[in-house]
């Protein structure tokens, strides 16, 4: 019996019969030939059924395909440089598993309203499949460059009783009669997890009640948190650095194809290689001001515009660090030369993209983290467990969160965080 085998591996198989399972993407007749486009979640191949090599049922049967019918295919596999992937399958049998019915979704074009409701179906194409395997190679690489340096995966807890960052973007959930919220961060709990293992990282779904449009929000998100036991802000930005140039260099080597699809310029990847530029908050601003942005305020956070701005002096990413104290977390820690500023770093996205991780070094006092507790208005009793972390061998320590879909969306030259993950959830969508 011939072997099953995937589109993706069909070079190994040049010459030989196989069997391949899949969807019908697109079809020419010819009358008495039949070019099938058959995609099977690894690619795309052409199939050429000729009516005097299959049975009468298997040429009819080919013949009323349509768009999305699944289908299983025998035949040869020969090289052909004009055909998808260079490779055809000279078809032997066909067998119809079920004939679609009229596909929503044709080579026509569509608002984006109208593919977003059928998201479920829009996946299929040729440029969503592209990218969303593009994210799983980023993920990929992600686990890969943490488990290999020394970093243990925790799995933190999505329900929280209190807040990361600030109450105002949180989603409230009744926990049998008790407030709680969905995870903004996965951090607090990694600095507990440090003082048992030294390095370690988390990575899953975060959630932020942002009443925000743009196109570098979602209400859902995945992030990746690393964390660090005696770890300065200079040692986390060497981490960043290596981090993020493994991820895009594993991204390049191993999605070219999908990279070709959706018309991303590589030579832009090429140059992230650290180090990185680095920017004092201070000079990030006097840039702005020299760069038009005059009015802007030293202590305000960066917008998208202003991030654009100085990132596009750069052909790599660049951190910007030392941010005024009072516009970053309550549990950052400060610069002992002048505590107006904190030891915290945000890497910016070159080409406009703009933050892709915030990070910075935690607060070891117990005493000034109690007091920034009480200056931000946080429930202390939700936080006595994170007290006790600075009550028992409290060191200096590091770290931050990278944002895959905005990563996504840098690395693949996209428009929109939309289409850097499955099924986006934003402020006026939840379907599908």
């Amino acid at each position: 019996m011939a072997p099953y085998v995937r589109v993706e591996n069909v070079a190994e198989h040049a010459g030989q019969e196989v069997i391949i399972k899949g969807w019908l993407h697109n079809k020419t007749d010819k009358g008495r030939l039949q070019f099938l486009l058959v995609r099977d979640g690894s690619g795309i191949i052409q199939a050429v059924v000729f009516k005097k090599a299959v049975s009468p049922e298997a040429f009819e049967a080919a013949t009323r395909l349509t768009q999305e019918s699944s289908l299983v295919l025998t035949g040869t596999i020969r090289a052909d440089e004009r055909a998808p992937g260079g490779f055809e399958m000279d078809v032997m049998d066909l067998q119809v598993v079920h004939i679609a019915e009229e596909y929503p979704i044709t080579p026509k074009e569509h608002g984006v309203a109208f593919l977003m409701e059928h998201r479920h179906l829009w996946i299929r194409s040729q440029r969503q499949h592209a990218i969303l395997r593009i994210r799983a190679t980023i993920i990929r690489a992600i686990r890969d460059w943490l488990d290999n340096h020394g970093f243990i995966g925790m799995d933190t807890p999505i329900l929280t009783p209190a807040a990361v960052e600030g109450t105002t973007t949180l989603f409230g959930v009744d926990y049998f009669g008790e407030p709680a919220y969905l995870t903004q961060s996965g951090q607090l709990y990694n600095e507990a997890n440090i003082f048992a293992f030294g390095k370690v990282y988390c990575f899953g779904p975060t959630f932020r009640a942002e009443k925000s449009k743009t196109r570098r929000h979602l209400t859902e998100f995945w992030m990746v948190e690393p964390e660090v036991a005696f770890a300065t802000l200079e040692d986390i930005m060497e981490i960043e650095e290596q981090f993020v140039g493994y991820i895009v260099r594993m991204v390049v080597q191993e999605r070219a194809r999908e990279l070709e699809i959706i018309e991303r310029d590589i030579t832009h990847l090429q140059r992230v290689l650290p180090p990185f530029p680095r920017l004092h908050y201070d000079d990030a601003v006097a840039l702005l001001h020299k760069k038009g942005f005059t009015d802007f305020p030293w202590g305000e956070d960066f917008g998208a515009p202003h991030e654009a701005a100085i990132s596009e002096e750069f052909d790599r990413p660049v951190f910007v660090h030392h941010y005024p104290t009072g516009m970053k977390a309550f549990y950052m820690e400060p610069d002992p030369a002048n505590p107006q500023t904190c030891l915290s770093v945000d890497l910016l996205a070159p080409e406009g993209y703009g933050e892709i991780i915030g990070g910075g070094q935690r607060m070891t006092s117990l005493a000034l983290l109690e007091q920034r507790i009480q200056e931000h208005h946080l429930p202390r009793e939700a936080y006595d467990w994170y007290l006790d972390l600075r009550r028992y061998g409290s060191v200096p320590h590091s770290g931050f969160g990278l944002g895959v879909e905005r990563t996504l969306a840098w690395i693949g030259g996209l428009d929109h965080v939309r289409e850097t993950i499955p099924f986006p959830r934003m402020l006026e969508r939840m379907y599908p």
